[in-house]
């Protein structure tokens, strides 16, 4: 498959006002976070019997990109020595391009039309902020009221978490260490459908845990593996750990509103010790569920103004020691497809564009969302090749597990 760049360009907030605004702070919490970038990518249908014009939908699109800007405007910004962003008016990469070949070759869907993909930095955005932006570009493009109900909340990030004129270096080393493993990379997607979280869920039970989740289920279930195929790869049994990011809006009092801007998420943090040979999973879901507990209990470290001690009672288990560290993000409950409607229904597929690379982020990593298409939970696994390659071909695992189809990145051409 062959993709063409038919355009590139820089957009800009429509609004010249938005320009003149003042700096825009980044909270102590973003100075943390490293600027990877994760493209997220929505798959839409030709809506049947619609005449579908290109040259329409496209202008259309980017144009309301532009207001959902006006409202975003950190977004179109650039970053200030890990400060401020400032600049309004540089812009925001905007990439046009048509695919020769079939959609439906990688994501095994037919009658695909149009691929919207975001690309942000995480020193800007986390998920919800990502998911955010895309239901105000949506509801502009529909013809709907994109704006932000009350802007004065966008920044409350650094207003609640103050920036330091500079973070000690070793805070940021250890930060990169933990974001950035050298090493081949490779992704898979699984999904698990409702029979497979049933039975997952009844094996999580136990007395201490009578209730687990499908989020706490799902995590416990791919920690498991991951760490059994880990130790098959390695030849050696090490502590493993894995670190659970969660979402602060809904846990700050008073809440935070979705669009307050910025990387309002914390870590919570499962030590698994024990080299014993099985590994069982109603322990792992009761370690994950126990690590959510102590992270809510410490929240109110975070809103006393105790933010340094906050984040190293985060992450000092995660960054001492030689250990095996997995990271999980859940998306469940963030993307709202019906919101992400650009005027042709809801996405039929959403995915995370990750690819086969020596260097990436994160490291080895679970991110859980909605898979519609194949009615049940997509899992999108990201672990070094060796292991990958002992874990897709583990029975025990695959026995719960589907594998779904992987799409490579094609070649480009302007």
């Amino acid at each position: 498959m062959e993709v063409v760049i038919t355009s590139k360009e820089m957009v800009k907030p429509s609004s010249e006002e938005v320009y003149l605004l003042k700096p825009f702070s980044l909270s102590l919490l973003d100075q943390f976070v490293s600027p990877f970038y994760i493209p997220l990518m929505f798959f839409y249908t030709k809506p049947n019997g619609s005449h579908f014009d290109t040259v329409q939908t496209l202008a259309g699109l980017k144009k309301s990109f532009s207001k959902a800007l006006n409202q975003y405007y950190p977004l179109s910004g650039r970053t200030i020595e890990n400060r401020c962003i400032c600049s309004y008016d540089k812009g925001v990469p905007y990439v046009e391009a048509r695919v020769k070949g079939c959609l439906a070759d990688c994501i095994a869907q037919t009658e695909q039309e149009i691929a919207i993909v975001l690309c942000g930095s995480h020193k800007v955005m986390d998920a919800t902020t990502a998911s955010a932006f895309m239901e105000s570009w949506a509801a502009f493009n529909r013809g709907s009221d994109g704006e932000i109900p009350n802007p004065d909340m966008l920044d409350i990030g650094s207003r609640l978490f103050p920036p330091l004129e500079s973070i000690p270096q070793n805070y940021l080393s250890s930060m990169e260490s933990l974001f950035f493993r050298e090493g081949w990379r490779t992704t898979r997607r699984f999904v698990f459908d409702d029979n497979a979280i049933s039975a997952l869920k009844f094996q999580s039970k136990s007395k201490r845990l009578e209730h687990p989740t499908r989020i706490v289920v799902l995590i416990a279930f791919l920690w498991k593996y991951a760490m059994l195929a880990s130790r098959v790869a390695s030849g050696r049994s090490k502590p493993s750990v894995l670190t659970q990011a969660v979402n602060l809006r809904p846990r700050l009092k008073p809440r935070l509103p979705q669009y307050a801007i910025g990387n309002l998420f914390g870590i919570a943090v499962s030590t698994y010790n024990s080299t014993d040979r099985d590994i069982e999973l109603d322990h792992l879901a009761y370690l994950l569920r126990d690590a959510i507990d102590i992270f809510n209990d410490q929240i109110s470290l975070l809103q006393s103004g105790d933010v340094m001690k906050f984040m190293t009672n985060q992450y000092n288990p995660v960054i001492e020691g030689e250990i095996d560290i997995f990271g999980c993000t859940s998306w469940l409950n963030t993307q709202d497809g019906n919101l992400v409607d650009f005027g042709w229904g809801e996405p039929t597929s959403s995915s995370v564009w990750r690819s086969e690379t020596r260097y990436f982020s994160v490291g080895d990593c679970f991110i859980l969302k909605e898979n519609r298409k194949d009615k049940g939970i997509e899992a999108v696994i990201t672990l070094d090749a060796r292991t990958m390659d002992i874990l897709e071909h583990n029975s025990e695992f695959l026995a719960f597990a589907s594998p779904l189809s992987v799409p490579y990145p094609p070649k480009s051409k302007v």
